[in-house]
């Protein structure tokens, strides 16, 4: 699980629930204040703060998105392919260590100044040297000014992934001078966040009216916004639970419910429109490796029965519309993903043949998994129940261990658990990402799989980190994928569907994995 899908586990746990409010309909009650088209959008709230430089929840990412502008960005719901923003263009070097950007001339700040080659350079050292939640994103990276229409990003060894890395919200472009006349520095002692919460020092279609981690953010459109304006004059967006969201977009007391499982969709009234889409989590089981831990699941036949036992179809029927089984670790929509024929499939009769080739004879194994933790609207309690009938039809007995999301977290990190069930979402929607499956890595190391367990699949990894150009990466993260697949103490399972209902009146919505919706990219009819 990454680092803002950790922090979303122990988070939306304790979601809180809003009595329902909101406008209804097109034109913004006369309590908000004038006229203009408003949008509603009901989520459940991950969120901490609106400074780019610190925020890396799901909330706060989509909050950002609409107010700071990145140098790169994606187009739609794409994200193999990064696309100028604030950058009219980019180029990586042969070597993979050296990004030029150009930047975009014309684009302003909502105080009207002009976005400067230093505001950029300021911006992204001071996330990197604040030491915040998404420092990690640029660790390594060398920001330097060339001209006032030039900057680089000098990586030190070759960082194919960057041009995929700064489309994040949290690299979003900063009013530098104004920020920095309310404390804001490139360094640990930095004082901006609170002026940030509520200041207009973006570049974005919008500005901050009013913010609260807990209840609300209101945004109003950028009156000085030099691009496209936005179809909506006002977005308030309200930390509200699923079972509430569902009953709002339905009395039209909001025009978006984001956060709506599989089971809430069915049998929307018809004049609701319902996008329904595979998300970019990927729900996994590991095999823990490390014979301290156990002695079975390090067994290479085990694991291969517990691939063979499972019942991809059936967590998928579990998981309900818009899910798909993951072929792979590598989500569906990023460069890379093995394509859907590679996905394992149930076979019982080879997993019997793998158990009994393990020398294991009727193994009982501990499966822990966080017991309150939803993920899009999914509960891990009946994924793990599906499991452990799968498996028992095998000869593997499943002793289910449910624990709260801190203590299993804390198992999880440690590399404590025997069996584990667990979901990665993409900390950037670049493959490399997932290379902390490998042995010694993130991941690896929670699977007690360390560095030098299986050099075969830790070279594919090397090379796949290094390779340059889509063509090479797409092939080498694949190479990786299989290999895993074959050998490897993970067991892919299903990405769940991402259901986003919507009014009849919101039109171009699409889901992203990194900032689930553009809202300046919504339209009104």
């Amino acid at each position: 699980m990454a680092t803002r899908s950790q922090t979303a586990a122990v988070l939306l746990a304790g979601a809180l629930a809003l009595a329902a409010c909101g406008s209804g309909g097109s034109q913004t009650p006369a309590a908000q204040g004038g006229g203009g088209k408003t949008l509603v959008i009901d989520t459940s709230f991950d969120l901490k703060t609106a400074d780019p430089g610190r925020t890396y929840e799901p909330t706060g990412l989509f909050v950002e998105k609409a107010i700071y502008e990145t140098l790169l960005t994606f187009e739609g719901a794409d994200v193999t392919k990064p696309v100028p923003a604030l950058a009219e263009s980019y180029e990586l070097s042969k070597d993979g260590k050296v990004l030029t950007l150009k930047l975009k001339q014309g684009a302003t700040f909502a105080d009207g100044s002009p976005v400067t080659a230093d505001d950029v350079v300021f911006s992204l050292t001071r996330v990197r040297d604040m030491k915040g939640t998404p420092s990690f994103l640029l660790d390594g990276v060398e920001v330097a000014k060339v001209d006032d229409s030039t900057v680089t990003l000098t990586s030190k060894a070759a960082n194919p992934a960057l041009p995929f890395i700064l489309p994040n919200p949290a690299l979003g472009i900063i009013n530098s001078k104004l920020a920095k006349q309310h404390g804001a520095t490139a360094d640990a002692q930095d004082k901006a966040e609170q002026y940030l919460n509520s200041a207009a020092a973006g570049s974005g279609p919008y500005t901050i009216e009013s913010f609260n981690v807990s209840s609300q953010v209101v945004l109003k459109a950028n009156a000085k916004y030099y691009g496209t304006k936005p179809a909506y004059d006002k977005v308030v967006i309200r930390n509200v639970e699923a079972a509430t969201q569902k009953l709002n977009v339905q009395r039209g007391d909001s025009q978006v419910a984001l956060n709506l499982s599989g089971d809430q969709v069915t049998g929307m009234p018809a004049n609701l429109q319902v996008k329904k889409t595979a998300s970019a989590n990927v729900i996994f089981l590991l095999a823990n490796q490390d014979d301290k831990v156990s002695k079975t699941t390090p067994n290479a036949k085990f694991v291969e029965a517990v691939r063979k036992g499972v019942d991809y179809a059936g967590l998928l029927e579990l998981a309900g519309e818009g899910s798909t089984q993951a072929p792979g670790v590598i989500p569906s929509q990023l460069l890379g993903a093995l394509p859907a024929d590679q996905a394992a499939k149930r076979d019982v009769e080879g997993a019997k043949a793998a158990l009994a080739a393990s020398g294991v004879a009727n193994p009982t194994v501990k499966l822990e998994y966080p017991s309150e933790l939803t993920v899009n609207g999914l509960s891990f309690q009946p994924l793990a129940e599906r499991i452990q009938a799968n498996l028992k039809e095998v000869g593997i007995t499943v002793d289910l261990q449910p624990a709260p999301v801190t203590t299993a977290l804390d198992n999880y990190r440690n590399g404590k658990e025997e069996l584990g069930l667990w979901y990665w979402g993409p900390d950037y929607p670049d493959p490399s990402d997932y290379l902390a499956f490998l042995p010694g890595k993130t991941v690896g190391l929670r699977a007690g799989w360390k560095a030098g367990a299986a050099k075969e699949i830790e070279a594919a990894g090397e090379k796949a980190a290094t390779a340059i150009g889509d063509d090479a990466r797409k092939q080498a993260y694949a190479d990786v994928q299989t290999k895993l697949n074959a050998s490897g103490p993970f067991i892919p399972l299903i990405q769940p569907g991402q259901n986003i209902v919507t009014a009849a009146s919101v039109t171009g919505l699409e889901y992203h994995p990194v900032w689930t919706v553009d809202v300046a990219r919504l339209g009104a009819k």
